[in-house]
């Protein structure tokens, strides 16, 4: 069992609640096509969300952030753990139709997740209809006028007659349609330009103000997260080894994992140069991961109980909810450096 947070309370507040979420990808081979192996793709992830605030989710590419994702609004089965949203936990009593009106999310490539066929007044009225809700195309030419498109100009183009950044502002109005609660934004601005990512995330903060929206957002970026977000999740390999609000964590990264994300932002000082690199080595095979704490094999602290025991998420802030799996962090494993290595 992988380690997973020390969930909050239960309480009114939480609009989303995942416990245990768990979802490894069968690899096949040969000529008959049988399953050779797992990829642990996501592995006990726990957290929760309060109605209203923005939670970042960062990490290295292939560890776990768009299979999450998916998983929370159920464009894929997940194999463990449960989703609870609004009270109700999906495939008990909450239906994925229900959660699908509560739940959208916006996708990294704004032209692919786009149908090429569909005007762009069509795509953003599609689900509203789909659902049965009212004035489907009122609905969408009001939205296409909050998110800065003019219904005049824009309503009868196809997705490739416009720009990146005005597919994506489409995607949000799609989103939008369904008058949701939550929103899933998987790298949804990094393919903008500046200047364009920029105007996306201001409108993405106006919307969260005008409909009382909360954000589960997930990007590379550490300064665009730190921007839009209350807390951040940082995951690695499946796991989440760190969680903590934002400001708490761009004081004090509590994980040797996270400290080397943050070390690796390019820096606008011109003599704050870098001499080594923050992180070495490529991540394990996510196939067969390595014992204990995953992260092990890349860490500098690393000690005997590191690769034998799996660190368990631990509040390391007395209870203003910066967490983290670290060995460094727990006394009774015999391995608490953090004040020595400066990770307190």
């Amino acid at each position: 069992m992988s380690a997973t947070e020390t969930l909050r309370p239960d309480s009114p507040a939480q609009i989303l609640r995942v416990t245990g979420l768990q979802k490894h990808f069968p690899v096949r081979g040969g000529i008959l096509g049988r399953q050779k192996a797992r990829v642990q793709a996501v592995d006990g992830v726990s957290f929760a969300v309060e109605e209203g605030e923005t939670l970042g989710i960062v990490g290295e590419s292939g560890c776990g952030k768009s299979t999450t994702a998916r998983l929370l609004v159920g464009l894929i089965d997940r194999d463990r753990g449960d989703v609870r949203f609004d009270g109700r936990t999906l495939g008990k009593d909450l239906t994925l139709r229900d959660l699908r009106r509560g739940m959208q999310m916006v996708f990294q490539d704004s032209y692919a997740s786009l149908n090429p066929r569909l005007t762009i007044e069509e795509s953003i009225a599609f689900g509203a209809r789909i659902q049965g809700l009212s004035d489907p195309v009122g609905r969408a030419r009001d939205l296409m006028d909050r998110v800065g498109l003019d219904p005049a100009r824009f309503a009868q183009r196809y997705p490739h007659e416009v720009s990146g950044g005005q597919r994506q502002r489409i995607n949000i109005a799609r989103a939008l349609a369904m008058s949701p609660k939550i929103v899933v934004l998987d790298e949804a601005v990094s393919a903008l330009d500046k200047s364009v990512e920029a105007q996306v995330l201001n409108l993405l903060a106006d919307l969260r103000a005008e409909f009382g929206l909360t954000y589960i957002f997930i990007s590379h970026d550490l300064n665009v997260v730190r921007y839009i977000s209350d807390r951040i999740l940082v995951m690695y390999l499946g796991e989440v080894v760190e969680l903590a609000p934002v400001d708490l964590i761009w004081s004090r990264q509590a994980h040797p994992y996270t400290r080397s994300l943050f070390s690796a932002m390019p820096s606008m000082d011109p003599d704050n140069r870098t001499e080594e690199p923050p992180l070495t080595g490529d991540p394990p095979n996510p196939i067969n991961p390595p014992s204990g704490c995953r992260f092990h094999t890349r860490c500098k602290f690393a000690e005997a109980v590191c690769a034998r025991d799996v660190p368990v998420m631990r509040d390391i802030s007395g209870g203003q909810g910066h967490l983290a799996a670290c060995h460094l962090h727990d006394t009774a494993s015999g391995h608490s450096r953090a004040g020595e290595e400066g990770l307190t």
